[in-house]
């Protein structure tokens, strides 16, 4: 899919935070304009890189302009696989099957964020984490590595709040699960991160040509993978269809709640 009018000023790759962050910006305030459903994951994303900033502003890390380091390589990996979809280029197999289901009307919102984490936290973060260090010094990443998990949990509360403004009977399930929930959110975060960690690791010591042999054959599975996502079964499918006619608001509406 082709789409003209998306910023070109993107395929620029950021170089700092704050140009991740104006960059994501334009993501979504053009998703925004067009009414397109990539901004969901754009404005999410945007709220983590927000609060990974003020982890490194305040100390949170141990080593805070690597962390920025691996924050820019991560957060490239994903604007530049919009840029190339909306100028009609192929990014990474599992990116594009996240961007076509954005042209669907029947994935929920949920469903929408959870083909890009897929896609991004499954398949880019170890290939970014690799990328930011040597095989020696990869070791030393792991803690603020983990860090990242205590982020995306202070986070956790936020977006199921969001995502109940959006679905309205959310709130109840929210208000009766409670922190079991929350529990189950963040391990299922932390199982990923995990295997993100330990595609870094097989990553890291390989050549150049081996190891993009290991991302094209990681990007074929998880690819595979979200169709899980999208189809899960006969019942989640139901129950996902039940939510979608429940959804509240405009894509641009949803957009802002979750930005």
């Amino acid at each position: 899919m082709s789409e003209p009018s998306f910023p070109a000023s993107i395929a620029t790759p950021a170089t700092t935070i704050d140009e991740v962050i104006d960059q994501l910006t334009i993501i979504v305030d053009w998703s925004r304009q067009n009414n397109s459903r990539m901004g969901y994951f754009a404005a999410l994303y945007r709220k983590v890189t927000r609060q990974v900033k003020t982890g490194i502003a305040d100390g949170f890390f141990d080593d805070g302009p690597r962390m920025e380091r691996l924050d820019v390589i991560f957060a490239n990996r994903y604007i530049h696989a919009c840029y190339q979809y909306q100028s009609g280029q192929t990014p990474t197999k599992s990116w594009v099957k996240a961007f076509d289901v954005t042209e669907c009307w029947w994935p929920i919102v949920l469903q929408h964020l959870l083909m890009g984490m897929n896609a991004h936290i499954n398949l880019d973060l170890g290939i970014a984490a690799a990328e930011t260090v040597s095989p020696e010094e990869l070791p030393n990443l792991k803690g603020d590595f983990d860090k990242i998990n205590g982020v995306l949990a202070g986070l956790v509360d936020d977006v199921k709040n969001e995502l109940a403004e959006i679905w309205p009977l959310l709130g109840l399930l929210n208000r009766y699960l409670g922190s079991e929930e929350t529990a189950i959110i963040n391990f299922s975060m932390e199982k990923a991160r995990d295997a993100a960690w330990s595609f870094a690791e097989e990553l890291s010591p390989l050549s150049e040509e081996r190891r993009q042999q290991a991302i094209v054959e990681k990007d074929a599975m998880f690819a595979l993978f979200s169709n899980v996502i999208m189809h899960p079964g006969f019942v989640g499918s139901l129950v996902i269809k039940i939510v979608r006619l429940g959804e509240r608001g405009t894509t641009r509406e949803r957009i802002e709640i979750l930005g």
